[in-house]
């Protein structure tokens, strides 16, 4: 089956006016978005059509979890994961970004620390904050050269616990700088989670965009079995379909009495799963493989144009994402950008015409996220607009 990832969708003239989209309506019309984490393809095929089925019934009340989708979602994790996971473990939940909220509330006491690794994914900083506990950072280490990765620093990460400090938030690949962790780096995570006694949150949103050929996700408890009874897996069809709209999420959580504490923790707290968002998650998981795999395609050919155009940007830097549609961009010593003014998201959107993600909201100011999960027409015309500035 062929999909189309090259027709442009309209999202900023819509024909509705209720189609608002938050990518497409942040800034004004001169400007090209390249910030959140949404593509501009139409989801899968299957997915739409389950979802007209659904919204042909009529009735849209308060809805169960089938046991279609917890068997669909098993079936998933052993055939892209080799993890034999069962339909109980799983919590569904109104999206990521709740869930490690809710982790935090339900699994830590006020003035307990959450400690993290920046760069990262800008709510991660905001969830201590938000939950009266003790925000704790720990940095990755830089590339060591041009092309070379990110990398866990242990020792910086070891420097980072104290005494206060209760649950790990990780992110398995990671966002932003689409790392996909190795086996070795997740031994050393695994170590000091256990020697710490901590609890983890594996935030494995992008598990299933892993860029380069013959590339397998390892969950972190399939990895390594023995901190099943301190993790909280998470896992959405949002990114990697294109769903984040119908904000559905699952906590995957082996063990029982971890299980039972987050859940009673956050009964009342957040809605029940979106009936529509469990629909088209099971639609995805069922039938959107031959989907994901050609997009899967277009990225890497994305990448390729990407890392090709950076390369002739004086000062720029990129280390090429092992995974997602998110490349993390070095520009602390852009010629482009010598003497401006103001943090390079801003001036490359005022001067440019595109919109990227600061780097100073992911907790490494010079820093900008670009998204190449778009057209190749669209990507074009919004790396034109950069050459002129970052050329110099």
């Amino acid at each position: 089956m062929e999909f189309d990832f090259a027709t442009p969708v309209e999202r900023r003239h819509p024909a509705e006016a209720h189609w608002l989209s938050q990518k497409w309506h942040r800034y004004d019309d001169g400007v090209l978005p390249l910030w959140v984490a949404d593509m501009d393809f139409r989801s899968p095929p299957a997915v739409i059509e389950a979802l007209r089925a659904r919204v042909d019934h009529g009735v849209y009340g308060y809805g169960l979890v089938p046991d279609s989708l917890r068997r669909t979602l098993c079936h998933w994790s052993r055939k892209h994961y080799d993890w034999a996971i069962e339909p109980e473990w799983q919590l569904w939940l109104p999206g990521v970004v709740p869930a490690l909220h809710m982790a935090s509330l339900a699994l830590t006491a006020p003035g307990e620390g959450v400690l993290t690794l920046t760069p990262i994914y800008p709510p991660f900083l905001k969830v201590a904050e938000h939950t009266g506990r003790l925000p704790q950072q720990a940095p990755l280490a830089e590339p060591t050269g041009p092309g070379a990765p990110w990398r866990l620093d242990l020792d910086a990460l070891e420097a980072a616990i104290t005494p206060e400090t209760r649950l790990l938030l990780w992110c398995h690949p990671h966002n932003p700088t689409g790392r996909v962790w190795h086996h070795e780096e997740l031994a050393g995570l695994a170590e000091l989670v256990e020697r710490h006694d901590l609890l983890v949150v594996s935030d494995e949103l992008h598990c299933d965009l892993l860029l380069d050929e013959g590339a397998r996700h390892r969950p972190l408890v399939a990895a390594f079995p023995a901190l099943a009874a301190r993790t909280l897996t998470l896992w959405a069809p949002s990114k990697t379909f294109n769903l984040a709209g119908l904000t559905t999420a699952c906590a995957v959580i082996p063990d029982r009495a971890l299980r039972r504490r987050f859940a009673a923790g956050i009964r009342g707290l957040v809605p029940d799963a979106n009936v529509l968002g469990l629909v088209a998650a099971e639609a995805a998981y069922a039938h959107g493989d031959p989907w994901r795999r050609a997009l899967l395609e277009v990225l890497r050919h994305h990448r390729r144009a990407l890392g090709e155009r950076v390369a002739t940007w004086p000062g720029v830097a990129m280390s090429a994402p092992e995974s997602t549609y998110l490349a993390w961009l070095d520009l602390r010593e852009a010629e482009g950008l010598a003497g401006r003014d103001g943090p390079p998201g801003k001036v490359l959107r005022e001067t440019a015409g595109v919109a990227l993600s600061d780097g100073a909201d992911f907790g490494w100011p010079g820093f900008v996220r670009l998204n190449f999960g778009t057209t190749a027409l669209q990507l074009e015309q919004a790396l034109a607009r950069l050459d002129p500035i970052l050329r110099g």
